[in-house]
């Protein structure tokens, strides 16, 4: 299983939404694609998805932007990626033309391994990558010292 682009920017995007949460800063997009080198054309429609998805709200005005539509720690990577790719991603062809029991076995195969990708993102938060990013950043701070 292979992670988009689209779904890559949008959790960069979520993240630095995230590291503003807790102060209610709004982020503009050009904000946005700065902190995470995201195009900025394409960081306007992955923006527009996620607020359709419920996932952040836009502030108008001049000090409008975007935030979080709800506290990082409740929401997991697999929101993202359900509303990035939507909630049938990954879901095999049912109107394949072979059914042959070879196909079925690999069908399964591919099942069981999209249920173990979605628990993985299902078990992260914006906020677990919020501290491992900290964490990073201070083992950075440390190794230079």
């Amino acid at each position: 299983m292979e992670l988009s682009n689209k779904f890559e920017y949008a959790v960069l995007s979520l993240v630095a939404l995230a590291g503003c949460y807790a102060t209610g800063e709004s982020l503009q997009i050009r904000e946005i694609a700065a902190r995470q080198n995201i195009p900025n054309r394409y960081l306007e429609e992955i923006l527009a998805t996620l607020r359709r998805g419920g996932l952040i709200k836009s502030i108008r005005g001049i000090k409008g932007g975007y935030v979080l539509a709800r506290d990082p720690r409740k929401m997991t990577l697999l929101d993202a990626f359900r509303c990035i790719e939507g909630l049938d991603a990954g879901v095999p062809d049912k109107h394949s033309t072979s059914t042959t029991v070879e196909t079925e076995v690999i069908q399964e195969m591919w099942q069981d391994a999209r249920q173990a990708a979605y628990s993985v993102l299902e078990k992260y938060t914006l906020h677990d990558l919020c501290e491992q990013r900290e964490k990073r950043r201070q083992m950075e701070l440390m190794y230079y010292i």
